[in-house]
C-alpha cells in the first residue's frame, strides 16, 4: 500500500528549502565577489638593494611579491622604464636576484615590476649613487709657493683628479688636525685655512681624501707641502768701532736687526751715498769697513735693510771719534741701612769729560783693582763689582778692608799704548750718618718695623778742599730721600 504525505508535512518542507536558499545566496554572492576582487587586485612587489656602490664593484638587487601565486615574472627597470633584467619565480615566495656591474652609467633610480595570474605591481624606487674613489690627490697652496709672513692668511686645498662622495683629513707634521687644535685653524670641506700665521704654523702639511661605502673605505693621500713662515725684519741698528794698525787707523760699521727671516740685504749709506751692500744669509749682521781718523767728522752713516716686502732705515750716526781728554773725576755715593748710622756700601762713578771709546781702569791705594793685562791673579778687594763698561765701581761691603783712596784712569780703547788721563784720589771710608731728626732712626716699635732691615739711605758726599795728601775729603749730607721726619 503506497503511503502519501500529509498536506502539513509538504508545507513544512517547502518552507525549509526557501529558508536555506535565503542563507546560501548571500554567501555564494560574497564568494564570487572575493574571487573577482582577487583576480583583479594588483601585486605589491618590494625591491631591496644598495644606495651607494663603488665604481667597478658588483651590486645585487632583490625583488619579491609575497601576495602572489607562482609563476611570478620579475623585471628590473631603470630610469625611463628601461628593462635591465628579468627573472621568474616558479616556486613561490622566492625573491628574484639581479646582479649588476657598476659603471658611471649605473647611477640612477631603479624599480621592480612583478606579474602573476594576470596581475601586475610596481615597487618603490631605489636611488643608486656611484662612488668614485679619489685619485691623484694633491695640496694646492695660496700663496704659492707656500711662503707667508707672520700675521697673514694661508689657504690650503685638497684637490683630486677624480672622486666623489669624498671626506678630507688634514695632517700637520704627520699629526691629524682637528677643529679644536687652534682658534686660527679652520677646516671646511676640502680646505684648510690658517689665520694669523705664526712660526708655529711652519712645517709639513698633507691631506687624505677618502670615501666609505658600508664598511669599506678607500683612501688617497697627497705628498707633503712645506709651509715656510717668515718674520718681518725689525728696524736696523747701527754702530761703529775703530782699530789701530801700526800708525794708521781703520773703522768698521756694524748694521744689524734684532729679528727677521733671512736672507736680508744690508746697505751702508754715508752722507746718503751707498758705500756697500751685503746679503746676510747666516745671521742678521753685516759689517762694512770705513775710513776713520780720530778727531775728524767722517760723515753721517745710516743702515738700510731690504727684504722682498720691506725696506727700513736706521737712525743716523755721526762717524766721529772723539779722543779721551779733559777732566776725569770720581763721584762717590754712600748707602746706609735704615737701622744703622754707619755706611754699609758705596758706589763710585768715573765721570769723563769727553771720549767716544774710553777704556777705564780703577786703582785702590795706587794698585790696579782689575787688570786687563792678566798680571793680577788675586783681586785686592773681595766685595766689588764693575758695571756700565767699568765706569761704575760698586763696593757691596764697606769696612776697614775697603776703606782707602780710589782713583779711575781713562785712555782710548783703540790705542793700547796711548796715555792715561787720571782722576784725583778720593777717600772712601766707613762714615757716620748724622740725621736732622734722631727719632727717625728709632721709630716706634709698631711703625715701619718690617721695613727697617730692607731700606737704605743713599748719601752723596759734598765736595771740599784737598787734604795734605792730595786726596779729596768729603762731608756727608742727608739727601731729600733720607729726611724721614
Amino acid at each position: 500500500m503506497q503511503a502519501h504525505a500529509k498536506p502539513c508535512q509538504r508545507k513544512m518542507h517547502s518552507t525549509a528549502m526557501k529558508n536555506l536558499h535565503s542563507y546560501l545566496l548571500p554567501i555564494l554572492a560574497l564568494a564570487s565577489l572575493v574571487v573577482k576582487i582577487r583576480g583583479s587586485a594588483s601585486l605589491h612587489p618590494v625591491l631591496t638593494g644598495p644606495e651607494l656602490a663603488y665604481h667597478g664593484s658588483k651590486v645585487t638587487f632583490q625583488c619579491i611579491a609575497s601576495d602572489s601565486l607562482p609563476p611570478v615574472t620579475y623585471e628590473l627597470l631603470s630610469d625611463g622604464g628601461v628593462l635591465i633584467s628579468t627573472g621568474i619565480d616558479d616556486q613561490g615566495d622566492t625573491p628574484a636576484s639581479f646582479s649588476l656591474k657598476v659603471t658611471a652609467a649605473s647611477e640612477g633610480s631603479y624599480h621592480c615590476r612583478a606579474t602573476a595570474g594576470g596581475r601586475t605591481g610596481v615597487s618603490k624606487s631605489i636611488q643608486l649613487s656611484v662612488v668614485t674613489p679619489a685619485s691623484n690627490t694633491r695640496v694646492i697652496s695660496k700663496p704659492f709657493p707656500p711662503v707667508a709672513y707672520e700675521g697673514s692668511y694661508v689657504f690650503l686645498s685638497c684637490n683630486v683628479t677624480k672622486g666623489s662622495h669624498l671626506h678630507y683629513t688634514w695632517f700637520f707634521n704627520r699629526t691629524e688636525l682637528t677643529h679644536s687644535d687652534s682658534p686660527f685653524t679652520h677646516l671646511a670641506g676640502n680646505e684648510l685655512v690658517l689665520e694669523n700665521v705664526t712660526l708655529e704654523h711652519a712645517g709639513n702639511y698633507y691631506c687624505m681624501a677618502w670615501s666609505q661605502v658600508h664598511d669599506k673605505k678607500r683612501f688617497s693621500s697627497s705628498s707633503e707641502v712645506l709651509l715656510t713662515v717668515k718674520v718681518y725684519v725689525s728696524k736696523p741698528r747701527i754702530s761703529f768701532s775703530i782699530f789701530k794698525e801700526g800708525d794708521s787707523y781703520r773703522g768698521n760699521v756694524t748694521c744689524w736687526s734684532t729679528r727677521g727671516s733671512r736672507p736680508v740685504n744690508f746697505t751702508l749709506l754715508l752722507d746718503d751715498r751707498e758705500e756697500g751692500s751685503v746679503t746676510a744669509t747666516e745671521s742678521l749682521f753685516a759689517w762694512f769697513p770705513v775710513a776713520l781718523v780720530p778727531g775728524m767728522d767722517m760723515g753721517v752713516a745710516r743702515c738700510q735693510v731690504k727684504t722682498d716686502v720691506q725696506e727700513l732705515m736706521s737712525e743716523p750716526v755721526t762717524l766721529e771719534v772723539v779722543p779721551v781728554g779733559g777732566e776725569v773725576r770720581v763721584e762717590v755715593e754712600y748707602l746706609y741701612r735704615f737701622d744703622s748710622q754707619l755706611a754699609t756700601a758705596a758706589t763710585l762713578n768715573c765721570e769723563i769729560s769727553r771720549g767716544t771709546f774710553p777704556h777705564i781702569s780703577w786703582l785702590f791705594n795706587d794698585t790696579v783693582l782689575l787688570s786687563h793685562e792678566g798680571t793680577q791673579t788675586q783681586p785686592i778687594l773681595s766685595h766689588y763689582v764693575l758695571a756700565s763698561k767699568s765706569q761704575t765701581l760698586i763696593l757691596a761691603k764697606l769696612g776697614p778692608e775697603e776703606s782707602g783712596y780710589y782713583r779711575c784712569r781713562v785712555r782710548n780703547s783703540y790705542d793700547d799704548s796711548g796715555p792715561w788721563v787720571e782722576s784725583a784720589a778720593v777717600l772712601v771710608r766707613v762714615s757716620v750718618l748724622v740725621l736732622m731728626c734722631p727719632q727717625c732712626l728709632h721709630p716706634h716699635p709698631s711703625q715701619e718695623s718690617d721695613r727697617m732691615t730692607a731700606m737704605m739711605f743713599r748719601i752723596r758726599p759734598q765736595r771740599s778742599q784737598f787734604d795734605s795728601e792730595g786726596a779729596a775729603l768729603h762731608h756727608s749730607h742727608v739727601s731729600p730721600r733720607s729726611k724721614m721726619c
